[in-house]
């Protein structure tokens, strides 16, 4: 029986996780707002005991991609009805239900992921193509996409109507020397290029550039502090450009 207003209300619910993410970003701040923005991010969900029997994924490799259901375990457990989503500039407010927004009741996540990898060597682990979470997300659940079901391009999509435009990115000569060096180089500098393009930046600061940006900003990828900032190029446009990458 559906719970309404005037009657008792609808039990809770216990969840426990499956396992946890480890991914390219130890921090949240720089993650791409959607899965799939960043194909270079490398990540893998770790099943944890009594999830993590070989039997439970039998027949998960004939998939290519995943949902995956998880928590927002780094945003606060408040939330209030309205929020702020950044495709709109950080100004105008819609309900929490008509976003994305991480401050929601039950901090509840989907993602879609592409599966790369099953490794059940010791217990369970599936590595991730694309995937959009930070490093010790808990999951709750997966499920294989089915895109006869689930691929709807005719949808009306809201505020967010298309994927957001990509910045041009730049590097420093001196920091393409360090990449060069890593044996991860390639990937990285990928991976650093694909997150800058998306525009990390606060929505309010990309309101303010007037000529070159002095502020440095900086986001960690990896084992890796990535420092950049906003210049304009000949035309007057927006690019961001990599100063400098240092140890995490």
């Amino acid at each position: 029986m559906i719970a309404t207003p005037s009657s008792p209300a609808a039990p809770g619910f216990a969840m426990t996780p499956i396992g946890v993410i480890e991914s390219d970003y130890p921090d949240k701040f720089g993650i791409p707002r959607q899965p799939g923005l960043a194909p270079a991010a490398r990540a893998s969900l770790a099943l944890t005991p009594p999830h993590d029997d070989p039997l439970a994924v039998r027949g998960l490799e004939t998939f290519s991609h995943l949902w995956l259901t998880f928590v927002f375990h780094q945003s606060p457990e408040r939330w209030t009805p309205l929020v702020r989503p950044p495709r709109l500039g950080g100004n105008a407010r819609v309900g929490v239900f008509a976003s994305r927004s991480t401050h929601r009741p039950n901090r509840l996540g989907l993602s879609l992921v592409e599966l790369v990898e099953i490794d059940t060597r010791r217990g369970v682990r599936l590595v991730l193509g694309g995937c959009d979470l930070v490093s010790g997300t808990p999951v709750l659940d997966i499920k294989p996409y089915l895109p006869w079901a689930e691929a709807r391009p005719e949808a009306r999509a809201g505020f967010a109507p298309e994927a957001p435009p990509l910045l041009p990115v730049t590097f420093a000569p001196e920091v393409e020397a360090t990449l060069a060096k890593r044996a991860d180089g390639a990937s990285l500098r990928a991976l650093i290029h694909q997150v800058l393009a998306q525009d990390p930046r606060p929505a309010y600061h990309r309101r303010t550039l007037g000529g070159d940006d002095a502020r440095v900003y900086g986001v960690r990828l990896r084992d890796v502090d990535v420092r950049f900032r906003a210049e304009a190029d000949p035309a007057g446009d927006v690019r961001l450009r990599v100063v400098e990458i240092v140890p995490a």
